[in-house]
């Protein structure tokens, strides 16, 4: 064989591996997204919640959120979005203005944000838990 075939035929099998890993990573990925849909959030009992501020934190990859949630006489005042790495979920972090109003992480994701919706309510709920 010569070593201009030899070398094609490397760079084929790198070319084969290389896929073969990227749809492997791309099925695990879409697998975690779609699993979080079927995560039930528990709501939070407020009234065990002392007054302070907590964070809490939460990733699916390629999701990864950090909050900070401020909370005074047992309801949430405020809650700050540290971290939010995400692909097209910034309109999710309005879910924090729901969250606010109702007092309650048993809210309605942000339609064309789920998962981002769905990764900050739990890094929530790992905050206040």
């Amino acid at each position: 064989m010569s070593k201009t075939k030899k070398i094609g035929l490397i760079i084929f099998i790198i070319i084969v591996i290389l896929t073969a890993l990227g749809v492997y990573f791309y099925i695990q990925i879409n697998d975690g997204l779609e699993n979080l849909e079927n995560i039930v959030i528990e709501d939070i009992d407020l009234s065990t919640v002392e007054d302070g501020t907590y964070t809490g934190e939460y990733t699916q990859t390629p999701l990864s959120v950090i909050v900070q949630v401020e909370v005074f006489d047992h309801e949430i005042v405020n809650i700050l979005i540290l971290k939010h790495d995400n692909g097209q979920g910034n309109p999710a972090e309005v879910i924090i203005n729901s969250v606010i109003a109702s007092q309650s992480i048993d809210v309605d994701s942000i339609a064309g944000a789920t998962y981002s919706s769905i990764v900050i309510l739990l890094a929530i709920q790992d905050a206040l838990s």
